[in-house]
């Protein structure tokens, strides 16, 4: 978030390449931003923190649960719309994740409570995104949005680092970091938060998270391959399938909505012509 923070200052204020939009008040930074940076704080604090108890293809498994949760809050939000076909598909989401918990070998429930925690913090995070990007009415670009946000994420996770971790550290003599790894991790997470605040502006907070399980699978599988502790058995499999088949779903359902309300939208246009010109006597 550091790294994040300097580079998107030294874009924008330093090259000049990028501006950054104006429209920032107090108001929305309190009760937008701050939010927005706690809870990726939080995602980070807790997910990082489960891979220490559970494997990369587990905690990538558990994350497919991502979507119900969005959804769950995106309702209570007035962002999505509650529907018996929405509940099935997230239903079978939500079976789908627990098979796949039912067969892993080696569980840490201590890592499964880490990594739920992970989960809500970023449902809330993609919605209060939204609810900044869709109904603030702030129109900010994504090197807008993250030079905004990342400082604050920033803050929210050195606090409770400087308390909680930098003792351990000390401790144990855990400052042979390398500057290159953490280099390059950096620009892949400046990467792909740019393109989740890209992605989020012109869809909704379910769609990337729907998008992020088929990335999950990648990393699913790659691990597997990588890791010797990875061992992926057949349940493991069959659950994670479930789980993609219910988003196949979704997709599919989301789909014909917005086919449906395009055409909507076609119609009323088409309808509101005349009444335009009939209303002016003198054209």
């Amino acid at each position: 978030m550091l790294f994040s923070s300097v580079l998107c200052f030294v874009l924008t204020k330093g090259f000049k390449i990028l501006k950054v939009a104006d429209g920032m008040t107090l108001e929305i930074y309190t009760t937008s931003v701050v939010p927005i940076g706690a809870m990726f704080a939080m995602t980070l604090w807790l997910g990082n923190t489960a891979y220490l108890y559970i494997s990369v293809a587990f905690a990538q498994m558990l994350k497919a649960i991502m979507p119900v949760s969005v959804f769950i809050l995106g309702v209570a939000a007035g962002l999505e719309v509650m529907s018996c076909r929405m509940l099935l598909i997230m239903s079978v989401i939500s079976f789908g994740v627990l098979v796949a918990s039912y067969g892993e070998i080696n569980i840490s429930w201590i890592g499964v409570v880490y990594q739920m925690g992970g989960v809500v913090g970023e449902s809330l995070r993609l919605i209060f995104m939204e609810i900044l990007v869709k109904r603030k009415g702030l129109k900010l670009n994504p090197i807008s949005l993250m030079y905004y946000v990342s400082p604050c994420s920033a803050l929210c996770l050195f606090i409770p680092w400087l308390f909680l971790e930098k003792p351990k550290m000390d401790a144990h003599r855990m400052w042979n970091l390398q500057p290159i790894v953490l280099t390059l991790n950096s620009l892949c997470t400046f990467a792909l938060n740019l393109s989740v605040f890209l992605v989020i502006s012109h869809t909704s907070a379910l769609t990337i998270r729907v998008a992020g399980v088929v990335k999950d699978w990648v990393v699913v599988l790659v691990s597997a391959l990588l890791f010797a502790d990875t061992k992926l058995t057949f349940i493991n499999l069959l659950g994670y399938g479930i789980a993609i088949a219910g988003v196949a779903a979704y997709n599919n359902h989301k789909l014909k909505r917005e086919a449906s309300r395009n055409i909507s939208d076609d119609s009323q246009d088409a309808q509101s012509i005349p009444m335009t010109t009939a209303s002016n006597p003198n054209r």
